[in-house]
């Protein structure tokens, strides 16, 4: 009979691997015999495969890590944002093999659709490894069956994205709000990997923030209403939209900090502007860089302070403020910090959009991973095909 151990199992092997069969026992608290026994399925339908025999320093046999097959499969991630899809094809361990941006002429759900799809068969046509799996991120809440509640940049309400999008792929699709996507490709795959916990703010034209705890996500009804939004940061800063003064939005975004220049040079700037006005010295950019790189040390120090998880990770696209102000958003970050305390561990995944496509594969791997555990691949006829 198949246990939640079998998902375990595969997940171990898929982000630790190569990894020896004493140290999988350690992991997972397994005997020798009961590892035995749930590896040998996967063995069996060549899902993992033993690597050369190495030594590990002690007396007695070398041993033969296990790990994944390597052509286990390939994954789709797509980040949706209101005017373009970003697009990666990665194997089974979110390793990018191939990327793609595709702008959206239109955002109806019958359009994005259309262009996801045309995306999806351009990787298949290039993978050596099948498609197994797609995954989609987007600003929003999602609920388990791929359904959009809402999402905000696209103007959608209650679409049934995900069993569309599966349908005329013929693939499957999972669907998530793409902070939680990008936690999860952290958790497994990225700078939190190997951690128990840490808290995850992402900046860009929204602010987002995930939590890690004993190793698990923290999944909550509030992933996608923008939780991380409207944190208060700065008593005396501009006004977000909604009218709550110096919060998150308004301090830290690319949208706020970009009007904030704009209105004081009085004509329009980006954000890339912004930044490289600061560098060149110019007095209001400066200001207003300052004073994002002041709210993100407190916003880092508030969630190290609440959570106890001495450390965070930054990514998004706009993390240009980090490479731009990093030392102040230090600075800014210990000010907020007890003495006593332990110094708060920064980590920073510096590939912008690419880490939110990214993070969209990493569920697409879950999801086929979870799927490993109750698929025809662990029964019968070892002889049945692999894809999970």
């Amino acid at each position: 009979m198949l246990t939640e151990s079998h998902e375990a199992l595969a997940r171990e092997v898929l982000i630790h691997g190569p990894i020896g069969r004493s140290a999988l026992g350690r992991r997972l608290g397994l005997s020798p015999a009961s590892l035995t026994r749930l590896a040998k399925p996967f063995l069996e339908r060549g899902l993992f495969v033993e690597r050369g025999e190495e030594s590990n320093g002690a007396v007695g046999r070398p041993v033969r890590p296990l790990d994944i097959a390597p052509d286990l499969g390939s994954f789709a991630g797509m980040k949706i944002t209101g005017d373009a899809v970003y697009a990666v094809l990665t194997d089974a361990r979110a390793q990018i093999l191939a990327e793609r941006v595709v702008a959206l002429r239109a955002t109806t759900p019958e359009a994005v659709v259309g262009v996801l799809a045309g995306i999806v068969s351009d990787f298949s046509a290039v993978t050596t490894a099948p498609l197994v799996g797609v995954g989609v991120s987007l600003g929003g809440a999602v609920d388990d069956s791929g359904r959009v509640i809402r999402a905000p940049f696209l103007d959608w309400v209650d679409v049934d994205f995900g069993p569309s999008l599966s349908s005329v792929t013929g693939l499957n699709v999972t669907v998530e709000n793409d902070v939680v996507a990008l936690v999860e490709a952290e958790r497994w795959f990225g700078a939190g990997r190997g951690r128990s916990g840490f808290s995850v703010i992402t900046i860009g034209a929204g602010v987002g923030y995930g939590l890690v705890v004993g190793g698990e996500s923290v999944h909550t009804r509030g992933a996608g209403v923008g939780l991380g939004g409207h944190i208060p940061l700065d008593p005396t800063g501009p006004l977000c939209p909604q009218g709550h003064r110096g919060c998150s939005t308004a301090v830290l975004t690319s949208i706020g900090m970009c009007a904030q220049v704009a209105s004081a040079l009085g004509r329009p700037v980006d954000y890339a502007e912004v930044l490289s006005l600061a560098a060149a010295g110019d007095p209001v950019a400066t200001a207003v860089v300052d004073a994002a790189a002041r709210g993100l040390g407190r916003m880092i120090a508030l969630a190290a302070n609440l959570t106890m998880q001495p450390t965070v990770v930054l990514a998004g696209d706009g993390i240009g403020l980090w490479e731009l102000a990093a030392s102040q958003v230090r600075v800014a970050a210990a000010a907020d910090r007890d003495p006593l305390a332990e110094p708060v561990e920064i980590l920073v995944d510096d590939a912008g959009f690419r880490a939110w496509a990214r993070g969209a594969a990493a569920v697409a791997i879950q999801a086929a991973v979870a799927r490993l555990a109750t698929s025809e691949l662990l029964r019968g006829d070892p002889a049945a095909p692999r894809r999970p």
